[in-house]
């Protein structure tokens, strides 16, 4: 199985500005399920959308079987993402180069204009489209939004260059808040950070390796549904 990639990662590097600080924002859905995440670091909130039922259903069910506990965040981009859920991270020895781990199955794709890449995102990591033309999520392999602020000029570029087009919310959340807007359409966004977003910025700022592994391991400690 091949390792699981972000689209044209590296293209996304000629235009990333420099990192901004900018105020942890809260993107709630009434009734969606809530997830605990303690990490090494500390914990992280999510909440699952009701409007991806079989991500949200897959993910709720791998944490109750306690699939997450133990595995680290095995991939780190500041300023892009972190990445876990890898099931062979769990008893990696340090250095070896992680991402190609399985459950042995995918879900379908629940992409939809409605969820974007905006800071905090839960999303699904999967294989690439070369691979995977129907854009099916990895079952257990996830990633959360750190990303960062871009201004017009460069959200334009982005928009050229990956043939996207970006609504009045999306322009207004790129341009405050930030986000990874690259990848919108292309991967399945299912989730929010509701509260912990300096935890991610914590676990994102690590130093890794030439793979992106963190050189010190950031671990999922424990996760819980939490209504």
């Amino acid at each position: 199985m091949k390792k699981i990639s972000f689209l044209a990662i590296f293209l996304l590097a000629a235009f990333m500005l420099s990192a901004q600080k900018f105020e942890n924002k809260v993107v709630a859905e009434d009734g969606g399920t809530k997830v605990l995440i303690e990490t090494t670091m500390g914990p992280i909130v999510v909440e699952l959308y009701q409007e991806t039922p079989m991500h949200r259903e897959n993910f709720i069910k791998l944490v109750k079987e306690g699939v997450y506990e133990g595995l680290l965040f095995h991939r780190v981009i500041e300023k892009f993402m972190i990445q876990a859920g890898d099931p062979k991270s769990r008893e990696a020895e340090p250095g070896v180069l992680l991402g190609e781990g399985s459950l042995g199955y995918t879900i379908p794709a629940e992409i939809t204009p409605k969820y974007f890449h905006r800071r905090g995102a839960l999303c699904a990591a999967r294989q690439g489209d070369e691979v995977n033309p129907e854009r099916e999520s990895s079952a257990s392999q996830f990633y959360i939004v750190q990303g960062t602020v871009f201004d017009m000029p460069t959200l334009k570029k982005i928009g050229e260059r990956f043939h996207k087009k970006y609504t009045d919310e999306q322009i207004k959340v790129y341009t405050s808040e930030g986000g990874a807007p690259h990848l919108d359409g292309d991967y399945t966004v299912f989730g929010q950070v509701i509260e912990g977003m300096e935890i991610v910025d914590a676990i994102a700022s690590v130093k890794c390796d030439r793979n992106d592994r963190p050189l010190e391991d950031v671990r999922i400690v424990s996760i819980k549904v939490l209504d």
